[in-house]
């Protein structure tokens, strides 16, 4: 059951953040789905998680307390045993039966926006529908790079390096050839060489084919053989297991052949189609026969759009990767260029989105004012709904239950039968484990073992049911976060909108402003020399103040209420420890511009992708009457923002799931 629309007519606005393309530390929620837990935006087809290790923990927009570390595609770990690997892949789809439910009735049980705080406008206009991603391409980020500049795929010559093999060096071994060298690289197979025919014996022919093989699998040397008359080359290891175990570690692939004048990581654009970054890496690692966490990255995009953005990978050659887009669809791979360093979690400025929303019913005159109000004024900052899960057990909830230390609550909340739409698999899980409460026997009913629910039964059965902490424990540091930074969004949409009920859009004496990293109060006699835009509400931690008004109390008390003392925000174990952090409460978004368009077909794309110029095609030329109207939309967002909560602002549409799903329902009758 896939729900990748989102529209009146498809069942649900499904959303792309800025969240997941984000700060370092907001990254890696975007990622961090359980498997029924959607924390991104294709909807709810989620194979499991393909979790993230040693990430840094997710955050908080706007944070002051970053840790910037390098930002490994760190997917299909290497703690995880190889067997299962081999498992999942080309899964069966078990499980995948006619649900007797329609989508519809499985989404009643989910959340709305008033469920997680989301309740306020800033602008008075009155609303009106769209089609928001009717078509994937109708949502189109370009990341936006710590220098400022726009990501563009434009360029996809290769530079020029003497050290290169000749480019007929990666098409000259036969898929066979390379599975056997890959076999004989990693010492998988009985024989001690591989020997490949040369059918058409030149000197030429045997150069390449040499070169080829030093140049793919390093570690591996070669020689030429006469046999009966005919000329092989024969592939055979330079050294023993060790050479292997130094070609094999993440921090030197490539050391066998890897040129010293050139820098050790190439930097390169990704355009992709429909593709998370974290499976686009996996693709582009499978291909490369190397491990994903080679690659780093600045943000991560989801799936249902166009992205654009930067990707480092450490000693893989621009002419290597440049052939990948050959054989890869809906990938493309340019703007090469040899860098020093890898790239780093949040060290992005943002991202460009580029939206349009289908179909329209907004007269001329309620678009202007909605995009006048959005660019001038802007939009509440709100953590979008995919922050919360999509299920009828939302992430928060098992947040709450991790900062109460109530172990058991955490387990049930995460394993325990739920409505609502997931895989099959999960549903028979979830189903045994609440007949036998036996870990081993309710990881059986999972072919995807990589997902929450497969971690922590993993977990139980190691370590037993008396020591949920620990079984919890061996789920990814990352994805434990997730939970309870979604908890600490919960507080803080939640606050804001009581801040905004109470004091309305204007700065008052008590409020926060950022001077630097240090949160400061407003005083009664400088009120007037900040607006809305400089006040920031802190997400609720042991390192951050509270207002100087009634909000303060707001926030002691909905703690209060959940059995959490707001002044200790300090946990038994560390990693669950709240620092906090502080995020603004209203975004005005830069660079912003629309223009509504006349069309007749709802297939054909109402603008040119960078690919599309990249082919010469003409961008599309428009009657000034159509059937339908659509609002193109170009604006761009800090890390830690929510697109969703843009688009929110301007239709005053609930962008929940559960609503889309009603408003869609009824819309078809």
């Amino acid at each position: 059951m896939e729900m990748t629309n989102v529209s009146l007519k498809r069942g649900c606005l499904v959303v792309e953040d800025n969240d997941g393309v984000a700060s370092q530390e907001e990254t890696k929620k975007q990622k961090v789905s359980e498997c029924c837990l959607i924390d991104s935006q294709d909807g709810v087809e989620h194979e499991g998680l393909h979790s993230s290790k040693d990430e840094p923990g997710p955050p908080e927009a706007g944070s002051t307390k970053k840790d910037e570390k390098n930002s490994s595609a760190h997917v299909q770990e290497e703690e995880e045993e190889e067997e299962e690997e081999e498992e999942e892949e080309g899964l069966p789809e078990t499980g995948e039966e006619e649900e007797p439910e329609s989508f519809a009735d499985m989404m009643k049980h989910g959340l709305t926006e008033l469920d997680v705080g989301i309740t306020k406008f800033v602008s008075p206009h009155e609303g009106f529908s769209g089609i928001l991603k009717e078509r994937y391409s109708d949502f189109v980020v370009h990341e936006i790079g710590k220098d400022g500049r726009i990501s563009h795929l434009d360029d996809l010559s290769v530079p020029v390096d003497e050290e290169d093999p000749p480019e007929d060096a990666l098409t000259v071994l036969t898929a066979e050839d390379r599975q056997q060298l890959e076999e004989l690289q990693l010492f998988k197979n009985k024989e001690t060489n591989v020997a490949i025919e040369v059918i058409e014996d030149t000197k030429e022919k045997r150069t390449i084919i040499h070169q080829a093989i030093k140049s793919l699998f390093p570690g591996l040397e070669t020689k030429t053989e006469d046999r009966e008359g005919r000329k092989y080359i024969v592939a055979y290891h330079a050294a023993g297991k060790k050479a292997l175990a130094k070609v094999r570690t993440a921090a030197d692939p490539r050391k066998h052949s890897w040129p010293k004048s050139r820098g050790s990581y190439c930097h390169f654009v990704l355009y992709k189609e429909n593709k998370d970054t974290m499976d686009a890496i996996n693709v582009l690692s499978k291909y490369l026969r190397v491990k994903p966490n080679i690659f780093s990255y600045m943000g991560t995009k989801d799936k249902r759009a166009i992205t654009v953005q930067e990707i480092a990978v450490l000693k893989i050659s621009a002419q290597r990767l440049a052939h990948l887009n050959k054989c890869l669809m809906n990938f493309k791979l340019g703007n090469f260029s040899y860098q020093k360093t890898p790239l780093k979690l949040g060290e992005l400025q943002g991202n460009h989105f580029t939206v349009v929303l289908r179909n329209i019913t907004g007269t001329e005159e309620q678009v202007q004012q909605a995009m006048q109000s959005l660019k001038e004024t802007g939009f509440i900052n709100y953590y979008g709904m995919q922050r919360f899960g999509t299920t009828a057990v939302p992430t928060y909830q098992v947040g709450r239950a991790i900062l109460q230390n109530a172990w058991t609550e955490v387990m049930d909340l995460i394993l325990k039968p739920r409505s609502g739409a997931e895989k099959g698999y999960l549903v028979k899980c979830r189903e045994e484990w609440a007949k036998t409460k036996d870990p081993a026997s309710a990881l059986k009913k999972l072919p995807v073992k990589r997902c929450v629910e497969g971690q922590l039964l993993r977990g139980l059965s190691k370590y037993g049911m008396k020591n949920i902490v620990s079984a919890f424990g061996i789920i990814p540091r990352n994805n434990r976060l997730m939970y309870i930074h979604s908890y600490q969004s919960y507080v803080w949409n939640n606050m804001v909108s009581k801040r905004i009920e109470d004091y309305g859009l204007k700065p008052v004496p008590g409020d926060l402003v950022l001077k630097g990293a240090t949160a400061t109060y407003i005083e009664e006699d400088d009120v007037n020399n900040y607006s809305i835009h400089d006040v920031v509400m802190p997400l609720p931690g042991f390192d951050v103040i509270y207002p100087k008004h009634k909000i303060s109390e707001a926030y002691r008390e909905m703690l209060t209420a959940d059995n959490l003392d707001i002044d200790n925000m300090r946990h038994t174990i560390r990693d669950y420890s709240l620092s906090g952090a502080y995020r603004k409460i209203i975004i005005r978004p830069q660079n912003v511009s629309w223009e509504v368009i006349a069309y007749d077909d709802p297939k054909i794309p109402l603008f040119n992708t960078d690919v599309d110029n990249l082919e010469g095609k003409p961008p599309p030329v428009f009657a000034t009457e159509g059937k339908y109207r659509a609002l193109k939309m170009d604006f761009s967002l800090p890390p830690s923002t929510y697109a969703t909560m843009a688009i929110r602002e301007v239709l005053k549409m609930d962008t929940s799931i559960k609503k889309q799903t009603q408003l869609n329902t009824h819309w078809l009758r």
